[in-house]
């Protein structure tokens, strides 16, 4: 398992050259040393889309998207099966999130890749996802495959962070109806009893306040759709 972070600013030792953050972790499980390392290094630059020959320069030396492909080739330097993207294009330009993205899948497509990718930006998750998992306050509320999230979400928090999603046709767009959500998200030290969403809910009920909704399958025909409410 590895890991591709936000900040491609602050996830970069600015002391390092591109070559040493790279090679790290190579040398730390013993797998390359050298000739072999500065070889592998190399490669991996050339697989996220970088000269080969930047391995001296430093990190300040680089755009913030090409900070973040190095970012990604460090966290291919061990071959990994699984990679957790925690928001990796939220800190870049809108310009350059879409070239990491499309390479993040051609490298999943080569690699044989898994990704745990963590976002907020809706219509990209849509873009990447195989499978998505809704959380609010530190709970999943639902989870299924993609094309049954946007076409057919359950949980209330589901359908009101969709319908936040702006639409290119402004005819659709004046048509369809927003979710507003009254109040403040609550304390996650200190969340409120019952389901963490009732004191938000457009749909709230008694039993929201007192018992909190069991995880279950609520998919016919053998697919699965999982959601906490008891709406359903």
């Amino acid at each position: 398992m590895q890991m591709i972070f936000q900040d491609p600013y602050a996830s970069l030792n600015p002391r390092m050259t591109v070559g040493s953050i790279i090679g790290e972790p190579l040398e730390v499980h013993g797998i390359a040393k050298g000739r072999e390392k500065r070889e592998r290094v190399q490669e991996l630059l050339r697989v996220v889309g970088l000269n080969p020959y930047f391995i001296n320069r430093y990190p300040h030396e680089f755009s913030g998207g090409q900070r973040q492909r190095i970012g990604v080739a460090r966290s291919l330097a061990l071959n990994p099966d699984f990679i957790v993207c925690d928001e990796p294009i939220s800190a870049l330009d809108v310009s350059i999130q879409a070239q990491i993205v499309n390479m993040l899948k051609e490298l999943q497509g080569e690699f044989g890749l898994t990704y745990l990718f963590i976002a907020h930006d809706l219509s990209m998750v849509r873009h990447i996802s195989d499978r998505i998992a809704v959380m609010y306050l530190g709970k999943i509320v639902e989870l299924t495959d993609y094309a049954t999230l946007y076409e057919a979400p359950l949980h209330p928090y589901t359908q009101a962070l969709l319908s936040a999603v702006p639409i290119p046709d402004p005819a659709i767009e004046e048509k369809r109806q927003r979710v507003i959500l009254q109040g403040d998200v609550p304390s996650p030290v200190n969340p409120p009893k019952g389901c963490n969403f009732c004191t938000r809910c457009p749909r709230v009920m008694n039993i929201c306040r007192e018992v909190e909704p069991t995880w279950q399958n609520v998919g016919g025909g053998g697919k699965e759709h999982w959601v906490a409410c008891h709406l359903y």
